[in-house]
């Protein structure tokens, strides 16, 4: 009897002592070999600075298909990690915007929805040799205070197959809750500039541009020339189209060697109406050549042709009295779908370019290190300018044959220590010897060789500027604007939420075709293996028990 006493008190004790020390010291171990219920340092630290509550509502919720069924549950794992390092600041709310009683309240809070932000998702699926079909929302609306951000979970890249295209959405979940949350806390807002002064552009047709980087970071025009662009954390140069002075040119020079991170938007040839025929391309003198030849790269002045490229409507010939307008393929305006890997492109949707410029990477800058982002495909062809660009291109027929000069780079990411273009040319009487830097700090600079490639479309008849990416005739939102601030995450705060989208899951695929020849074996054995199980067990209980009693 004291045995069993000493017993109960030794459990009790070691129960209680196990308790406090888990109250005391709280941690969370994740087996899976991706890793994939862990969270970042920087999301786990953001969300314990949190000091207002911040709500999530998910409409990514109730009867849905398999593939979006694993992306609910990512989301609902996601959140609920996010809630154990929040401090409780964080409310999570489920709801299924399907569910209605009558079809009108149902239409009334798909609007809704659409109206703050959320875009639907029209899903098709056949089970059990039927075609179904329901409107989902994957997405959710994060708050704080008066204040909502939409955040549609549904990204990747759509040239992907769907199973793909929903693993890369899986994948982003952290990435994408985590960035609404930290727009809507009380962080320091870091300052970009962008460089504006030297581009014909109307600001209506950067305003999708901008306005978004508003959302994130404080913005600085630099309409008014400042004496140099020391304190900016970033800085954009967006599609000039006027030369810059060698004033200018220092200011960008002496940003960089300090340390600076800039982005570089710009054509190497200006292409320019001419008639309704087409359009005259010639190059282009930024006087940035020198520059960039300094840090590694060079933009040439050509334009380049890909068999992989967005549509134009264009004018075929008359049906009747009427034009006939149909979309035929115009490979000035190549289609980028090939990344390097690197977390800024990863998962990316294919970008939008127009009239684009090759790169070439040079020798002479050792201590930089060139990574190519943004890739053309296999089948391009260049054209020198000067050259005329006729719309007549359109109407023929390619000869992929002719289509030979290979995969050319449109994106590169630059990094290290950079030498000033200017070192040995500033003599000791010139004012700006005092503050001149030859060599500096480590440094980052994103070059794109299409200045068009952020800059957005305008809808004349509503007078409205539309999505950045935005193309008129597939009505697809290509992945511009995210290129663009994915870049800006990571020239800003590389140690940061930007780390989160190098989170990689793998694809176990089932067999389709097993499934579908296995299914009866697999489903009879689910209902009968555990009525057996319960008719041997209770047939070997009977057996002992009558022996042992008979």
């Amino acid at each position: 009897m004291k045995n069993t006493a000493l017993r109960f008190v030794l459990i009790v004790g070691l129960l209680a002592g196990v308790n406090f020390l888990a109250s005391q010291f709280f941690f969370r171990w994740d087996l899976t070999a991706d890793k994939r219920y862990s969270i970042s340092d920087a999301t786990k630290q953001l969300l314990g600075e949190l000091d207002k509550d911040i709500i999530v509502n998910v409409y990514l919720n109730g009867d849905l298909p398999a593939g979006f069924e694993r992306l609910e549950s990512a989301t609902r794992e996601t959140l609920e990690e996010f809630k154990t390092y929040s401090n409780g600041h964080l409310i999570v709310n489920y709801s299924d915007p399907s569910e209605a009683t009558r079809e009108e309240q149902r239409q009334k809070q798909y609007l809704n929805l659409v109206d703050r932000g959320l875009t639907p998702t029209n899903v098709f699926a056949h089970e059990d040799g039927k075609r179904t079909e329901k409107i989902i929302f994957p997405g959710v609306i994060v708050q704080a205070d008066t204040l909502s951000v939409p955040v549609q979970l549904l990204k990747g890249n759509k040239s992907s197959s769907p199973e793909e295209q929903l693993n890369q959405s899986y994948e982003g979940v952290e990435f994408e809750i985590a960035s609404a949350i930290r727009l809507l806390g009380n962080q320091e807002h870091k300052k970009v500039g962008l460089v504006v002064s030297h581009t014909k552009i109307s600001p209506a047709r950067l305003s999708d541009l901008i306005a978004t980087i508003q959302q994130s970071y404080d913005v600085f025009l630099d309409m008014n020339n400042p004496e140099s662009y020391e304190g900016l954390d970033a800085l954009l140069v967006l599609k000039p189209d006027s030369a810059f002075s060698d004033d200018e040119k220092y200011k960008l020079d002496q940003y960089i060697v300090g340390g600076g991170k800039a982005l570089f938007f710009i054509d190497g040839a200006r292409v320019d109406s001419v008639s309704l025929d087409g359009n005259y391309a010639q190059p282009q003198d930024l006087n940035l050549n020198d520059l960039f030849f300094k840090w590694g790269a060079r933009v040439n002045t050509n334009l380049v042709k890909d068999l992989k490229c967005a549509e134009i409507l264009l004018n075929v010939g008359n049906m009747g009295d009427k034009p006939e307008i149909r979309p035929m393929p115009w490979r000035f305006f190549p289609l980028l779908n090939n990344f390097g890997q690197h977390t800024i492109t990863r998962n990316l949707n294919a970008v939008y370019t127009r009239f684009l410029s090759s790169i070439d990477t040079v020798g002479g800058a050792p201590e930089i290190n060139k990574i190519p982002l943004l890739m053309t495909s296999g089948y391009t062809q260049v054209v020198n300018a000067p050259a005329l660009v006729g719309y007549n291109e359109a109407r023929k027929d390619p000869d992929p044959a002719t289509y030979n000069n290979g995969e050319k780079l449109a994106g590169v990411l630059l990094e290290g220590s950079f030498t000033s273009l200017f070192a040995n040319r500033i003599l000791p009487g010139d004012p700006r010897a005092a503050k001149f830097k030859s060599k500096g700090n480590p440094a980052k600079v994103i070059i794109c060789s299409d200045g068009d490639l952020i800059v957005n479309n305008y809808d004349y008849k509503r007078n409205a500027p539309l999505p950045l990416g935005y193309d008129r005739v597939t009505k697809q939102t290509f992945g511009n604007k995210d290129f663009v601030m994915h870049a800006l995450d990571y020239m800003t705060d590389a140690n940061g939420l930007i780390k989160a989208r190098n989170k990689q899951i793998d694809i176990r695929a089932l067999d389709k075709i097993q499934i579908q020849e296995s299914k009866k074996f697999w489903q009879a054995l689910n209902l009968l293996l555990p009525i057996a199980l319960i008719g041997i067990f209770g047939a070997l209980r009977y057996y002992f028990r009558l022996r042992k009693f008979s």
